[in-house]
């Protein structure tokens, strides 16, 4: 069954890819990118069935209590978290996976949350950028896969998983990470009680709950072939999700499959001290047709391991939790201190994602995949 809803799937998306010629053919008119500025070959870019826009962006975002959207929540759905400025806001994946971008302001810093579920990437990048603040909208194209955004003031186009300016005005330039980890909807609600919740009062009728792409992320399986043309990277499986992340000038994957059996990993990157944390009872958005009820596939939370004058090495505390040896104290999966001698202190985050292999491995083929 499962095989015959991945070809469902394939069959639509392929049909309205082939109705739709590539980007660097299509009509021009509709843009105002000066298509002579590019960083990769055009070619590389694909439409990927939805017009410019097709996929609504959410510029006006709603929020509700905990209260409220713990009515339509379940307790192991997926959200994406952000927290600054004292304001904590949680993005759910049942609506992220239908609009793939949120403008929005958190703690007053701008931030675009995004969300590519063909390569599984959650990320959230601040938008103030050259003395301005920039919109986002989604292309309708992909390249290897991936989303490819578009800011409304220059209408540059944007590769999501990187961050990276890639056709237009801003080509070759890079916005920065917003700290975004996907937790389970239980873990957010315990840890800030008061935080807001993206509302589906969207302006939009879609399915909430629902998901579109039942069965895509087989740990078998693969990514669609006619939206990702290259020959994935055979370290791990194309479709094993990794926790990726940059830290000046390294680049590392640490596979779930891996954390799965070790929890926790205390690591240098870039000669920062960091360590990488993983909890079971997190659903995929990716795998049944409603949400609420895919298998687990777990969450990860990535922070600096320095607090103050000191730094601190984890090992697993329980169910989710998580101790330092040098205070005993315990800390859950957001890098929160719910005990002990440093109860109440939180991590500094690392920006980090939960991409599919396959997708961190064309962006950053340098990667040092962290086995052990």
């Amino acid at each position: 069954m499962r095989t015959t809803r991945l070809q469902s799937i394939s069959t639509i998306l392929a049909t309205a890819l082939m109705a739709a010629a590539p980007a660097s053919a299509q009509s021009r008119g509709e843009w105002r990118t000066d298509f002579s500025n590019h960083t990769v070959p055009l070619e590389e870019i694909v439409s990927g069935g939805p017009p410019k826009d097709g996929i609504p962006a959410i510029d006006n975002p709603k929020f509700v209590s905990i209260r409220e959207a713990d009515r339509w929540l379940d307790d192991r759905e997926p959200v994406a978290v952000v927290s600054l400025g004292g304001e904590a806001k949680a993005y759910p994946l049942q609506i992220l996976i239908w609009h793939e971008i949120v403008n929005d302001l958190v703690g007053g810093i701008p931030v675009a949350v995004t969300y590519c579920p063909l390569c599984n990437t959650a990320l959230a990048f601040d938008r103030r950028f050259d003395d301005r603040v920039l919109d986002f909208g989604t292309t309708g194209r992909l390249r290897h896969s991936d989303l490819v955004m578009y800011d409304r003031q220059t209408e540059t186009w944007w590769q999501q998983a990187v961050g990276k300016g890639i056709v237009g005005d801003y080509a070759g330039r890079k916005l920065e990470f917003v700290s975004a980890p996907v937790v389970n909807w239980k873990t957010f609600k315990d840890t800030h009680p008061h935080g807001k919740v993206l509302s589906r009062d969207t302006g939009h009728r879609r399915p909430y709950g629902d998901n579109p792409y039942q069965g895509y992320d087989d740990p078998h399986g693969s990514p669609f072939s006619w939206a990702f043309r290259r020959r994935a990277d055979n370290r791990l499986p194309a479709m094993e999700r990794v926790v990726a992340l940059s830290l000046g000038w390294e680049t590392v994957a640490y596979p779930f499959s891996s954390l799965q059996k070790k929890r926790v990993v205390n690591d240098e990157v870039g000669d920062k001290p960091i360590v990488v944390l993983w909890a079971p009872g997190t659903a995929s958005a990716l795998d049944d047709r409603e949400i609420a009820r895919g298998r687990d596939v777990g969450a990860s939370g990535v922070f600096s391991r320095q607090v103050g004058s000191r730094t601190l090495n984890f090992e697993p505390a329980g169910e989710g939790l998580f101790r330092d040896r040098e205070t005993k104290s315990t800390w859950n999966i957001l890098g929160r201190a719910i005990s002990g001698e440093l109860a109440g202190t939180e991590l500094k985050p690392v920006p980090h994602g939960n991409h599919f292999w396959f997708a961190w491995a064309v962006f950053q083929p340098e990667t040092r995949v962290a086995r052990e």
